[in-house]
This record gives structure tokens, C-alpha cells and sequence, in this order.
């Protein structure tokens, strides 16, 4: 089909993307470190293994958070990337100039990039991926089960249902792998689960309708605030934040703006005027540009900031 242009790494280059199973990705990364002279980065959804063994300058680790349940070529969309959360999650050990070419290819693919550290990063995925997963999966083994008893049951599951268990039509190969590397955030987020249908169960045995109600309450105005996609804002500020002579600390401006929910609509690191150092320029929302210049200062950077029309 001509789909695949060559066999094996080229040594020359500029990027290598290492996407195999995740319990692979270590020895694979390690080999492309080795055997290529550019950037490396992977695209697995666990990092934690990767963060802690490996630490040259030249590699970042890697998640976009798209695709869907279909396999192989029925799954490929030229425009999967567009719109969608691309996490990276630097190291100390991830030099500045990686993360921001990585950071501006990612971009160039048409994805956001969030940079979160690789703990951090498994355990959200857990609940906002990995979990859901098992659960669709359980969901779609009790209808299974409760069909054979019921004929008419699954020949009504339509709509919310369809909706809730689509991510088990998955291939499960691939989540024995993600289960094993992300046992420990998956465990801890399978027992808030746990916690909280008992605390459901409990109402609805109880027949508590005030409780029952503020739950559902509760759970509507979360999902209601679920950040979309973002929207480009009506206007934005420029800051240009002089990079400190330390090991990541471009990767910081990134992962500060995670933590305080700021969309960094473009960045780039450009030579700075004075000595050698870096100066990262950032478009963010005018509207949060104090807040996060604010969260700059009080870690050592010095932005500066200028409102565009």
C-alpha cells in the first residue's frame, strides 16, 4: 500500500517518534538514543518508567491524547492532532532546546502542548483515561451478562449507554500493558471509584433524595465546567520570559501554565540580546496574563508582559 516509506531508524533524523507498546518503550527509546542523532520523543500514555530511567538531554517524553477504539489504517485521520491535548513531560535532564523543538513540532501538528511532570501525568490519565477504560469494559460485561438473561436488553442499549462503553471496543492487548506499567495511579483511582458508587449505593438504598440529588447536582455543574477545546481569546498578551541559567527551566514556563489552567497559544525560545541565555515568547489569554506572570515571579522568572490589540 506504500504506507510504510522504510525499514529500521535513520541515523540522520531530526525527530524519532517511538511508538511501541509501553512496557517496550525504555529499551526503545534507549535504542534510538543510541542508534539516531536527533531529537527522540515517544507517544505512550504512561511515563513514569521512562522519566526515571532515562536521562539525556536529547529525549522528551510524549502523549497525545487523541485517536479512537479502531485499529491499524481504519483508525488513520490526517487531522487526529488538530485541537487535541498533546502532554510532554520534561526531565531535569530534557535540555531546553529539546523541549522547545519538540514543543513547536507537536504544535505544527496542530495540538496543544501541556508539559505536566511524568508522575503527575499517570496519575491523571488514570482517572481520565485509563479508568474509564475498566469501566466501560465492566459496564459492557454486566449489560453482556444481564442480556443472556434478558433478550430484549441489548437491543435497547442505545444512546448514553453506546456513548459510556464506545472505548471498550478498544484492542485489549494494549491495556495489559498500560495496566501493569500505571498499576499504582490506576489502583488509587479505582478505589475513589469504589468509594464513591458505595456512597451512590448508599443513598439510593436509603432513599436518600437529598443526597442523591446533591450528587447528581454536583456532578452536572462539574461536567458542565469541563473546559472545551480552547478557544482562541479576544485578546492576547505577549511575555517574554528571560530563561534562568538552570536545567529545564524552559520546560517550567510550560508546566507553571498547566497548573494554573493558562493556554499557551504559541511559544518559542529566541536568543536573547544579553550573553547566551534563552528568552521564551508566549501568547497567552490578556486575560490571565497577570495570574500567570504572578505564578512566573514567584518562581524566579522575570516576565514581561505586553497586551496585544
Amino acid at each position: 500500500m506504500g504506507v510504510v516509506g522504510a525499514i529500521g531508524l535513520d541515523a540522520d533524523a531530526d525527530i524519532t517518534f517511538v511508538a511501541t507498546p509501553v512496557l517496550t518503550l525504555v529499551d526503545q527509546v534507549k535504542r534510538a538514543l543510541t542508534e539516531t542523532n536527533g531529537l527522540v520523543t515517544d507517544v505512550g500514555s504512561v511515563k513514569g518508567a521512562l522519566a526515571s530511567s532515562i536521562d539525556d538531554a536529547r529525549f522528551v517524553g510524549g502523549h497525545p491524547m487523541a485517536g479512537s477504539e479502531l485499529e491499524g489504517l481504519d483508525g488513520a485521520d490526517g487531522s487526529m492532532f488538530e485541537g487535541a491535548v498533546w502532554v510532554l513531560t520534561p526531565t531535569a535532564a530534557t535540555a531546553d532546546s529539546t523541549f522547545s523543538a519538540v514543543a513547536s513540532i507537536v504544535a505544527d501538528l496542530g495540538a496543544d502542548v501541556l508539559a505536566l511532570p511524568a508522575d503527575r501525568h499517570d496519575q491523571v490519565v488514570a482517572v481520565i483515561s485509563h479508568v474509564p477504560h475498566l469501566v466501560a469494559a465492566t459496564l459492557m460485561g454486566l449489560a453482556s451478562d444481564r442480556g443472556e438473561e434478558h433478550a430484549a436488553l441489548l437491543r435497547l442499549a442505545a444512546g448514553g449507554f453506546r456513548d459510556m462503553t464506545r472505548i471498550a471496543s478498544g484492542h485489549p492487548a494494549i491495556w495489559l500493558d498500560i495496566c501493569a506499567e500505571n498499576r499504582t495511579a490506576i489502583l488509587s483511582a479505582l478505589n475513589g471509584l469504589i468509594d464513591g458508587l458505595q456512597g451512590m449505593r448508599d443513598v439510593v438504598e436509603t432513599d436518600d433524595r437529598a443526597g442523591l440529588h446533591d450528587r447528581l447536582t454536583k456532578a452536572r455543574d462539574a461536567r458542565a465546567n469541563l473546559p472545551s477545546r480552547a478557544n482562541q481569546p479576544g485578546e492576547f498578551a505577549e511575555m517574554r520570559i528571560p530563561i534562568p541559567d538552570r536545567p529545564g527551566a524552559a520546560a517550567e514556563v510550560f508546566t507553571l501554565a498547566a497548573e494554573l489552567g493558562v493556554n499557551l497559544y504559541s511559544f518559542e525560545v529566541v536568543h536573547s540580546a544579553e550573553g547566551n541565555r534563552g528568552v521564551a515568547v508566549v501568547l497567552v489569554d490578556s486575560t490571565l496574563a497577570d495570574m500567570y506572570r504572578g505564578g512566573l515571579l514567584a518562581r524566579g522568572y522575570r516576565p514581561a508582559v505586553q497586551r496585544l490589540s
